[in-house]
C-alpha cells in the first residue's frame, strides 16, 4: 500500500512540476516584452514610450547589458539629450559586458556629443580589439562619426 501511495505522490508531483514548467515556457521573460516594445518605440523614435518600457525592463532584469545600452541610447537620442544618464547606462552595460559592441559604439558617439573625441577614440580601439578587425558595423559607424566630428572641429 505504501508503494502505491508513493508512486501516486511521485506521479502527482511530476505532473505539477511539468505543468509549472509548461506555464513558464508559454510566455517570454517579463523583460522580454518590455524590451521588444522599447525596441519598436526606438525605431519609431517614440522616446517617451521607449523610456517607459525600458524602465520597466530594467526593474525586472537589472543585469541585462542590452537594456542598459538602450537606456543610454534613448537618453542620448531624445529631443533633449541627457548625456549624464546616457553615460551612466552605457557604463553599466560595459560593466556587465565589457565586449558589448553596441555600448562601445554608442558611448563613443556620446563622448563626441560631449566634445571628448579622445574618449571616443578609446572605444574605437576597444571595438577593433573586440571585432578582431575594422570591418564590424559598430567599428565602422563609430569611425565615421569620429571622422565627421574631426572634420567639423578642425
Amino acid at each position: 500500500m505504501h508503494r502505491i501511495l508513493y508512486t501516486l505522490a511521485t506521479a502527482a508531483s511530476l505532473l505539477a512540476c511539468s505543468a509549472a514548467q509548461a506555464a513558464g515556457t508559454m510566455s517570454e521573460p517579463p523583460s522580454g516584452q518590455h524590451l521588444k516594445t522599447a525596441q519598436a518605440a526606438i525605431k519609431a523614435q517614440n522616446w517617451n514610450l521607449a523610456q517607459t518600457e525600458l524602465d520597466a525592463a530594467v526593474r525586472e532584469d537589472p543585469r541585462n547589458a542590452d537594456i542598459h545600452n538602450l537606456m543610454g541610447y534613448t537618453a542620448r537620442k531624445s529631443p533633449t539629450p541627457n548625456l549624464p544618464k546616457a553615460f551612466e547606462h552605457y557604463k553599466i552595460a560595459l560593466q556587465l559586458n565589457p565586449r558589448h559592441r553596441g555600448a562601445h559604439e554608442y558611448i563613443g558617439e556620446a563622448y563626441l556629443m560631449d566634445k571628448q573625441p579622445a574618449e571616443a577614440e578609446k572605444h574605437l580601439v576597444a571595438l577593433e580589439q573586440i571585432c578582431g578587425n575594422r570591418n564590424c558595423e559598430e567599428y565602422e559607424d563609430l569611425s565615421k562619426s569620429i571622422a565627421a566630428y574631426q572634420a567639423s572641429h578642425p
